[in-house]
């Protein structure tokens, strides 16, 4: 791991660099905070958005305590800081997550609301992300392998609400190479971190052993991957769409009735949009089927639904599907 103090950035002949370019092309209002590991990605990150918007910028760390050299981590990000002169605010998370969750899953979820938190606080109109075009193509590769619908394969926007902030992802148009080499050739350090490495997470299988065979095989993938991307995410705004117009006849909550006079796939379309949008959860294939078996199955009052799904369960309540947190 490096961690010598990175240098305070100076304006240079490297303000035509897409990193820089990205920011300048961005529409957000000051102050803004970046979310920053210390790794390459977020080190080029803060650097740009220095630069580009000098004493605009406060850093968030988050400390999800899952590795011994987590506290190296925190100190390389505190050193960092302290040369550019950027304010910094290190939250610690309990990352672990309910039974059954996937430890990427559960870091991630803590992750977003101790940013959200964070940056309220401290007053930024959004939180800027590290996440680049490598990011992207494997954010794609994961949704394929688990088989996922058209929200998967959207991939991450460029854009979105949660918890009440606004994240914003201006890398995803920008390789990892290029920032590294970016910073490398400006003599500016960061952190690498043992789990991008370890063969145990599905991503770092993906990195090392299938995006070089994508790379050798078809060398424009990172073009056509986001072209498709943008082709689902556009498909899906279409189904949202949708899944609120026959909400507005259902019911939010769905009233059981109305909803079985939909077609079964508008029906699995309201639902996912509903517990989405209403309950920030999502039912797995396995789920969601099982609820639209019940639904059509349901025909005596008597008739009960009782479906696991996230952290809570969908009931039948009086007429109505409710989703229930378990306590």
């Amino acid at each position: 791991m490096a961690a010598s103090p990175t240098p305070k950035p100076t304006r240079d002949s490297n303000l035509a660099h897409p990193a820089l370019a990205a920011l300048q092309s961005l529409d957000a209002a000051l102050p803004v905070a970046v979310a920053f590991s210390g790794g390459a990605d977020s080190t080029a990150l803060l650097i740009a958005a220095c630069r580009v918007w000098p004493g605009g910028v406060c850093a968030i760390h988050v400390n999800h305590e899952l590795q011994a050299v987590a506290g190296e981590f925190a100190r390389h990000c505190r050193a960092t800081c302290e040369e550019l002169g950027v304010p910094l605010e290190i939250v610690r998370v309990d990352a672990k997550g309910q039974p059954g969750d996937s430890p990427e899953d559960a870091a991630r979820r803590a992750r977003y609301t101790a940013l959200a938190g964070a940056a309220t606080s401290r007053g930024a109109h959004a939180v800027l992300l590290a996440h680049h075009a490598d990011d992207q193509v494997e954010t794609i590769l994961l949704a394929l392998s688990r088989g996922a619908g058209l929200p998967g394969l959207a991939a991450m926007p460029t854009r979105f609400e949660r918890h009440g902030a606004t994240f914003l992802r201006p890398f995803l148009g920008i390789t990892t190479s290029m920032l590294r080499s970016w910073l490398i050739a400006q003599g500016i350090t960061f952190i690498e971190d043992p789990m991008n490495a370890d063969a145990a997470f599905t991503r770092s299988r993906i990195r090392h052993e299938i995006v070089p065979a994508l790379e050798h095989a078809f060398p424009r993938y990172r073009e056509t991957f986001a072209r498709s991307a943008r082709h689902a995410a556009q498909a899906q705004e279409l189904l949202a769409e949708l899944a609120a117009v026959d909400l507005s006849t259902v019911g939010s909550p769905p009233a059981i009735v109305p909803l079985r006079q939909l077609a079964r796939a508008r029906q699995a379309n309201a639902l996912r949009h509903w517990l989405r949008t209403e309950h920030e959860t999502a039912a797995s294939a396995a789920q969601l089927e099982e609820l639209l078996d019940q639904v059509a199955a349901r025909t005596t009052r008597g008739h009960a639904i009782r479906i696991k799904v996230g952290a809570g369960r969908v009931e039948l309540c009086d007429g109505t599907l409710r989703y229930i947190t378990s306590p």
